[in-house]
């Protein structure tokens, strides 16, 4: 089996249950569990007691498999040599080792900042609060500086947790180190500055975009984690119902015209977009894409990122793009009328073009381009579907807890669904005591059929459209929503919290 493959095999909590030091000893990985057996990578036998040790550990029986001692190493230090502590456990270790380090006070001159950031201490630090998030499976690292402490937070399936921050005395060196590490000017610090870190760890490949912006208390720090091993590139993967999907894949067939992807900010839109390219990529159609930014880099597609310092926006770089001969367009996002004006003629020119629009549902994406100043019939012309959609968080399978519906919860009517089987999130080792594990997608899909060109050509409103679409098949997000709450896969109050305007 190549290195690479036995990589992606490691289950990290599996890893993280087990004493690291033990594992170093017996030259031991755990790869993964499968029904009652447990299953070890080494390079030799190990002796009954450590396996009869591990058996009891485990709960269940071992199985042995051989590898290369070269492999090994590598495997070792990739995954027993990385940081698995806490920042709490870090803090504690600091402490041990520097007998003064509670009272010790940085010198914040940017030459001293710098050559302690390259230290061991702080080094370890922001790879610990790296890592952290990764096991947690945050998407997001907010560090945040106050007048007396510093607020670390994680963000996992849309929400923002607390966890345990670093002493407020160490956060320039922090921040330096995590300056260094992207690339970023660390004398600059009164204005905004985006960056990008490229690492490896506990065996992945991860992208981090890094913003800093100052405070009254100093350059808060947002991280956003781009976990390669976790991105779903498939749309079989993101939640859509069987009707939504068919419809979906006949509308992405077509050889020209626009397909719009509408929600907020987090709802993802561009994740959903990157699966269809990914399903459309082929040797005989060229793709290109503008986006802003790029987030994940797409083999065999052309991406192409907006630099508005150097007036290289969305609208500029399109007009580039029809001159390259594509296929297939896709726009990060249409934000003026600029940009929808040059995506419409695309389309007219026989282009395929995907894009995002920032509206609550699909209705409201048709008036918004009508409220832009597109003409009505270019609209009608071009425009042959919109796929609006949020993220709700999974029930973890663990904990949660069935209950009968209520008459009402959150100030929503369920008189329809009372009595009917739902779940609540209830916590467990297993989500982290968080009740949810993971997110997936709800959606609504309005095809632009004769109906709804004929109310584009006559201005009509959004509640026209609604009430239209919904007498030709027409489901909403809250629809989508429910028929996933009654599947046990989210919650009620989940469902109402992300469709709520």
């Amino acid at each position: 089996m190549a290195y690479q493959d036995l990589i992606e095999q490691v289950d990290i909590e599996l890893l993280s249950k087990y004493p690291r030091e033990r594992l170093k000893e017996h030259r031991l990985i755990p790869l993964y569990r499968e029904g009652e057996v447990t299953y070890f990578l080494t390079d030799r036998h190990p002796p009954l007691p450590v396996l009869d040790e591990l058996a009891v550990y485990s709960l269940s029986s071992i199985e042995i498999k051989l590898i290369p001692g070269n492999e090994l190493n590598q495997l070792i230090n990739e995954f027993l040599e990385a940081p698995l502590e806490t920042v709490e456990g870090m803090m504690e270790d600091l402490d041990s080792v520097y007998e003064d380090f509670s009272d010790f006070e940085l010198d914040t001159r940017v030459e001293n900042l710098e050559e302690l950031a390259q230290e061991a201490p702080i080094i370890s630090l922001v790879n610990v609060i790296i890592t952290s998030a990764l096991k947690m499976r945050a998407s997001d690292i907010h560090l945040e500086p106050f007048e007396d402490f510093i607020r670390l937070r994680y963000r996992i399936d849309g929400v923002l947790y607390d966890s345990p921050a670093p002493p407020k005395r160490l956060f320039p060196a922090i921040v330096t180190r995590i300056k260094i590490m992207a690339g970023l000017n660390i004398a600059e610090r009164r204005l905004p500055q985006e960056g990008r870190i490229r690492i490896r760890v506990l065996g992945r490949e991860l992208d981090i975009r890094v913003s800093t912006i100052a405070t009254l208390y100093g350059e808060s720090v947002v991280m956003r984690l781009l976990d390669r091993a976790e991105f779903l590139l498939d749309l079989n993967n993101l939640g859509l119902n069987k009707d939504i999907l068919q419809q979906y894949y006949n509308m992405i067939k077509l050889s020209h015209g626009i397909i719009l992807v509408t929600g907020p900010t987090g709802s993802g839109k561009t994740t959903t977009l990157y699966a269809t390219l990914n399903y459309l990529n082929s040797a005989e159609k060229k793709i290109i894409t503008i986006e802003d930014p790029v987030e994940y880099q797409l083999d065999g597609i052309n991406q192409i990122q907006v630099r508005p310092e150097i007036d290289f926006t969305f609208a500029r770089g399109l007009r580039s793009i029809l001159r390259q001969d594509p296929d297939i367009i896709m726009v990060g996002e249409i934000r003026d009328v600029e940009t929808a004006s040059i995506a419409i003629q695309a389309a007219l020119t026989g282009h395929l073009v995907f894009a995002t629009l920032h509206t609550n549902d699909a209705a409201s994406a048709v008036i918004r381009l009508l409220d832009m100043g597109i003409e009505d019939y270019l609209l009608v012309a071009t425009l042959k579907a919109v796929l609006a959609q949020r993220l709700v968080r999974v029930l973890c399978p663990h904990c949660r807890e069935e209950y009968r519906a209520e008459r009402e919860t959150m100030g929503f009517s369920l008189e329809k669904y009372q009595g009917r089987r739902f779940y609540r999130a209830i916590g467990c080792a297993e989500c982290n005591n968080i009740g949810f594990s993971g997110r997936t997608g709800i959606y609504e899909f309005l095809p632009i059929e004769e109906e709804i060109q004929r109310l584009i050509n006559n201005a009509a409103d959004v509640s026209a459209i609604r009430r239209v679409a919904s007498n030709i098949g027409f489901r909403t997000l809250f629809d989508d929503g429910m028929d996933k709450v009654e599947q046990g896969i989210t919650t009620v109050d989940e469902v109402i919290r992300v469709t709520r305007h």
